[in-house]
């Protein structure tokens, strides 16, 4: 389902004198089957807009429009339960929220309280627990004997198990060494793919972005500073320096390489390969050796 987002305001303890802007006239669309990135130094944003998503937040100001759904500021909202089961949200840590005694029991919760049978439920956790990398037979298992990775395999299979259209990640990364975090990232992508899902990634990791993202929304003091392709979101790094923000490594040393050997690339590389490909010819004519 398309989102978009209009003219939307939102302050904390509103007409209070606590009151605090979040977010300012933000003007967004993220369409259905995408895969968007958002990024932002710390304080711009991204959090207050990801929980506009399912409605955590409603805004105080503008309209937020979630497939069928029209939210509009100043209006009462029943029967959020329907948006809540499509718009899946993974935490930082979210292996932080598991509690029941068992694995299966863990996944089978939200599906439970959403009015799936106990039949079915089951049946989505044998389905979610492959999904995430883990075999049936550590559904029986209590989820606090298990490792750090496994929990949090355990935990987007909750999420998962809610079979929801939209999934949200929050820093799904936080705290895992770079295998881990390379393992789960590409989990999502593939559950992007298979799923047909839209897929919304917070984040403050430049290299996730630049990897996984068609489309990255760039955010400051609570407004969307830009919208485009990663590409050119880091063909702009003094922009994003000025933020606070870094570059992934491999447009780091694409600068560099540029700097010391006075040449400009033909485009602004993403991976390695693409780097390389774009280093070759001019290696060739002797770059190398000054």
């Amino acid at each position: 389902m398309d989102i978009t987002f209009e003219q939307v305001g939102f302050c904390y303890q509103k007409n209070s004198p606590f009151e605090t802007r979040a977010l300012q006239d933000v003007n967004v669309t993220i369409e259905s089957g995408s895969y968007t990135a958002i990024i932002g130094h710390t304080g711009s944003g991204k959090s207050t807009l990801l929980q506009h998503l399912n409605a955590l937040l409603l805004p105080t100001e503008g309209t937020v429009t979630l497939g069928d759904r029209v939210i509009k500021a100043g209006e009462k909202q029943k029967g959020l339960r329907d948006l809540r089961e499509r718009v899946g949200i993974v935490f930082q840590f979210p292996e932080a929220q598991l509690f029941e005694e068992t694995v299966e029991k863990d996944i089978c919760f939200g599906p439970l309280n959403f009015g799936v049978s106990e039949e079915d439920a089951k049946a989505r956790a044998r389905k979610v627990i492959v999904e995430v990398g883990l075999t049936e037979e550590i559904l029986t298992r209590s989820p606090f004997e298990l490792s750090g990775g496994q929990m949090r395999r355990v935990a987007i299979a909750g999420v998962l198990a809610m079979d929801p259209r939209v999934l949200v990640l929050d820093e799904p990364t936080a705290g895992l060494d770079p295998n881990g975090r390379k393992e789960i990232m590409e989990m999502f992508a593939t559950l992007h793919q298979t799923k047909g899902l839209t897929t919304i990634l917070v984040t403050h990791s430049m290299e996730d972005a630049a990897a996984y993202a068609e489309k990255i929304i760039l955010m400051k003091a609570g407004t969307v500073q830009q919208i485009a392709t990663p590409r050119e979101i880091f063909s702009e790094p003094d922009v994003l320096t000025d933020l606070g923000l870094s570059v992934p490594d491999v447009v780091h040393f694409q600068r560099r390489f540029e700097e010391r050997f006075a040449v400009k690339l033909g485009k602004t590389c993403l991976t390695i390969d693409e780097l390389v490909g774009e280093m070759l010819p001019h290696l060739g004519k002797g770059v190398a050796s000054q």
